[in-house]
């Protein structure tokens, strides 16, 4: 008799153990995997079965009750092999990351678009590159883009870490995605019991950290590099100087400057000196720029924490409706009690004069223009 429970406790099913974290080297066909672990557990049954069944033949007949007994019934089996099969599902539904970055550097002015791809990726709800928030342009469960904020110029030359996190705040893993190694080649299986069904079995990945770094962008540098250059030193060997209202004409050559090409609408004629008024004007250049949306588009200063280097502000200081002053967006700085602007210019002549200080010696308002 004690032989025989000896027996019955062999051929006790053991069932793989499960663990609440997710598990990073089984994503893809969970559920499959598992099922099959269960079967072979049942497999396991059967062979224990034998070998006590033959055991017994040597010591004598085997009792059909006991042996029923000892042996796992179809239903429970079933039972256990959905059991496993939901706890997969819940492993399988975590949002995960699992390329890298489209984009791997990008200019501290933020706006270039970068995406990712993975799985679930409709539940991120916040994107933060380098502690700054990143805006989220579209999103669905296999591929999310979102935009590079901007940050100050310091963080030139910077490694910002990218993180991901869901609605309730819960962060968003990264993982590599994962190495297939040829059929045949010994990998050790990460949990007890699992069988994948695969030949090409998948070696575990690790979380990651993705970063993305700060260049600068040639462009923007030319622009500002001008403005810089020629705020009080009037570049008047190139370019013709309009006494007491020169701040729209010096902005335009920013622009140029940038690599802007005239047109029909906006222009300057080195040779007559004709200029259209959107080249000279500000309220001119703020109705030309409002029909080039590919140009550029206008922010408020509720917006602030969109304007980036380069970009081009305009004053209101009368509040008449009309555009009064125009100045280029020389530093951006985002603090943690808001976003401070610095802008240079002619007629007011300036390489780094303050917004709020501007506004609250001037009054008015200040207005946007970001531009591409």
């Amino acid at each position: 008799m004690a032989e025989r429970v000896e027996q019955r406790e062999l051929a006790r099913p053991r069932h793989p153990r499960h663990r609440a974290e997710r598990v990073r080297n089984r994503r893809a066909g969970v559920r499959r995997s598992v099922a099959l672990g269960s079967a072979a557990a049942i497999v396991g049954l059967g062979a224990f079965g034998a070998v006590a069944a033959s055991a017994d033949d040597h010591r004598g007949a085997v009792d059909p009750s006991t042996a029923a007994a000892a042996a796992p019934s179809a239903p429970g089996a079933s039972s256990a092999a959905a059991a496993d099969t939901i706890d997969a599902s819940e492993i399988d539904g975590a949002p995960v990351v699992t390329s890298d970055l489209s984009v791997a550097a990008a200019p501290f002015t933020g706006g270039t678009q970068i995406t990712v791809t993975g799985e679930q990726l409709d539940e991120v709800a916040s994107v933060v590159v380098g502690g700054a928030p990143a805006t989220i342009v579209a999103a669905d469960a296999g591929q999310l883009t979102f935009a590079v904020p901007s940050v100050a110029d310091t963080a030139l030359g910077t490694a910002a870490e990218v993180q991901f996190a869901d609605a309730v705040g819960r962060p968003i893993e990264a993982e590599a995605p994962a190495t297939v190694v040829a059929a045949g080649t010994s990998v050790v299986q990460p949990l007890e019991g699992e069988l994948t069904g695969d030949s090409d079995p998948e070696v575990p990945t690790e979380p990651r950290t993705l970063t993305l770094t700060y260049t600068s962008d040639p462009g923007i540098d030319a622009q500002v590099g001008y403005v810089l250059a020629y705020w009080s030193s009037y570049n008047s060997a190139v370019y013709p100087v309009i006494t007491g209202y020169d701040c729209a004409n010096f902005a335009s050559q920013s622009l140029i400057a940038r690599g802007w090409t005239m047109d029909g609408g906006w222009y300057l004629d080195l040779g007559t000196g004709a200029m259209s008024p959107s080249w000279s004007s500000s309220t001119a250049l703020r109705d030309y720029l409002y029909t080039r949306p590919d140009r550029a588009t206008e922010l408020s200063d509720a917006q602030r924490d969109l304007v980036k280097v380069g970009d081009i502000a305009q004053f209101d200081w009368d509040s008449s409706g009309d555009r009064d002053h125009t100045a280029v967006v020389t530093r951006v700085e985002h603090t943690a009690t808001g976003t401070k602007v610095w802008v240079g210019g002619h007629t007011k002549d300036a390489d780094y004069w303050d917004v709020d200080t501007a506004l609250a010696t001037g009054g008015g308002a200040v207005t946007y223009f970001s531009i591409r």
